[in-house]
């Protein structure tokens, strides 16, 4: 089982980081986490009564979770069981190729270098807005640029590495329970009024969840960081063993601290989110004035780190073959 699981991460990495997810397959037939969103939603209006308690909305949360996670899990299992051979192991390897973003997210984040080069602050805020949820219109240079490179080492933890780790332990029922919760926690996780209840097991499952990956991520990056000339792997260790756990998230301190030293510079910090300020506290210690400069060089790292991982996924698949 763990062999097959290791190949089938192996084989979705390659498919991903080849083709991504093609525009011709989403504009026919949408993508899994539009599917599951479409759940959360159907969960969120039927069981998220506005005029019941905060314990029967945060029970009925816990609710909707165990649905979601139980429904998707059911259905990814019933694929694997059916997909057999050599073509059912290329489908199951076309769908778990649909649950990392290497390549989404690194044309993402180009996207906010490439828009402060050619449009200057207000191209760089269009372009950072598709991929922060804070309030960008108080953002200065530095500060979209900031605000990219986090995001670049946040969602490196979640959107690539996490789901890649799941498929590896669990086959496409872990890759795909990993994605629905972490899209629960993206959709009703938030403490707002109608959701701070109903959401707060999908945020705490998600943190959950996240933890070996964002540790993982991280170690990627030191990796990485020592492998690319003019980045600095130690100031990243110092960054990661001194800051990452007074990040107010327990996962995201871990790659944004790693990122943050490798490239010298500060992030994270106090954040604008709407009109209220969200303190936190800062990872690295080097410049907080960085420029798009800063997330080119953040980029190149991270296609080093995504190297290091697929050598790992190959390495262990490999060594699990040798071995049995």
């Amino acid at each position: 089982m763990l062999t097959a699981s290791l190949l089938l991460a192996a084989a979705a990495l390659t498919c991903e980081a080849l083709f991504g997810y093609p525009q011709a397959v989403y504009r026919a037939i949408g993508h899994p986490v539009t599917w599951i969103g479409a759940l959360i939603r159907l969960l969120d209006r039927s069981l998220n009564r506005e005029g019941a308690s905060f314990t029967a909305r945060k029970l009925a949360g816990c609710g909707a979770l165990v649905i979601l996670l139980a429904l998707t899990w059911g259905l990814a299992l019933g694929l694997q069981g059916m997909l057999t051979g050599y073509a059912g192991f290329a489908v199951l390897a076309l769908l778990a190729a649909s649950l990392p973003a290497q390549r989404s997210l690194y044309e993402h984040v180009a996207a906010v270098a490439s828009g402060l080069e050619t449009e200057g602050l207000e191209g760089g805020r269009q372009a950072v807005s598709m991929i922060v949820g804070r309030n960008v219109s108080v953002l200065d240079e530095a500060g979209v640029c900031r605000a990219a490179i986090e995001s670049l080492a946040e969602n490196f933890s979640d959107g690539v590495v996490a789901p890649l780790f799941w498929t590896a332990v669990g086959g496409l029922p872990g890759g795909v329970v990993y994605k629905a919760a972490n899209t629960a926690d993206s959709m009703i996780g938030h403490r707002t009024k109608r959701h701070e209840a109903f959401g707060w097991a999908a945020a705490r499952f998600d943190d959950l969840i996240n933890l070996p990956a964002s540790r993982l991520t991280a170690l990627f990056l030191l990796i990485a960081a020592a492998l690319t000339p003019a980045l600095s792997a130690r100031e990243a260790s110092v960054a990661v063993w001194r800051d990452a756990r007074r990040h107010r998230s327990p996962n995201a301190g871990w790659p944004e601290a790693a990122m943050a030293g490798a490239l010298g510079l500060r992030l994270a910090g106090p954040r604008v989110y709407g009109s209220e300020l969200t303190e936190d506290a800062y990872m690295g210690s080097g410049r907080a004035e960085a420029a798009a400069r800063d997330i080119r060089n953040a980029l190149r790292l991270y296609r080093r780190a995504l190297v290091v991982q697929a050598l790992v996924v190959f390495g262990a698949a490999a060594l699990v073959i040798a071995l049995g």
